[in-house]
């Protein structure tokens, strides 16, 4: 079944310590919290240094979506988050503390819990002078489409029509095919497999 995630719907949360707010935009199970999900896609905003939350036994992936980054300490090693350079993949149970450049920072962040699943993360630019199209198979267990550029995004196929604004997001049925039409964008795909359903894996680089 398709779900379509309007940002608009979802509320920020903010962060124990102040230093920023995190909106969650799916999670699996629906009903699962910090200490049950096996899978969790949220968008987190950053309004100063400071430490992550650990989360032994996940992996996790964070990309850049709006800002000048950030520099992330991982156990002891510096890792530059920029423009150039948006994503890191890093162990949940690493230490992890975050330097912004030049003030806050917006990332879209994705936790896969590794003795039940793991996530594979790509990006799609969408662009042309006028409208772009390309087709998309959703091959995974989960698919979401996260709109991180561009005012709109349009999925169809012979079944439905999907209208997406920026930093709406979609959950894919597994097989399904799209066409996808924007006029200049990039989505944010993040694929999530169970252990003994890799067989059709595909990267979206």
């Amino acid at each position: 079944m398709t779900v379509l995630i309007p940002f608009a719907s979802l509320s920020p949360v903010p962060w124990k310590n102040g230093g920023g707010s995190t909106t969650e935009i799916a999670i699996g199970p629906p009903d699962a919290g910090f200490e049950d999900f096996e899978w969790r896609v949220s968008l987190a905003t950053i309004e100063k240094d400071g430490a992550f939350s650990l989360f032994p036994g996940v992996d996790r992936t964070l990309a850049l979506v709006e800002g000048h980054g950030m520099t992330l300490d991982i156990d002891g090693d510096p890792v530059l988050i920029t423009g150039g350079d948006p994503v890191v993949a890093f162990d949940g149970s690493s230490a992890v503390t975050a330097k912004l450049s030049r003030g806050g920072s917006t990332d879209f962040n994705v936790m896969t819990r590794s003795d039940i699943c793991y996530h594979t993360f790509g990006r799609r630019r969408l662009s042309g002078d006028s409208t772009a199209a390309a087709t998309f198979v959703a091959r995974a267990d989960i698919t979401v489409l996260f709109l991180a550029e561009g005012d709109t995004l349009e999925l169809s196929n012979e079944k439905e029509r999907i209208g997406m604004v920026r930093y709406d997001a979609v959950v894919l049925e597994s097989g399904s095919r799209w066409k996808l039409e924007a006029g200049q964008g990039m989505i944010y795909i993040v694929d999530v497999w169970y252990h003994g359903d890799e067989e059709d894996e595909e990267s979206y680089e």
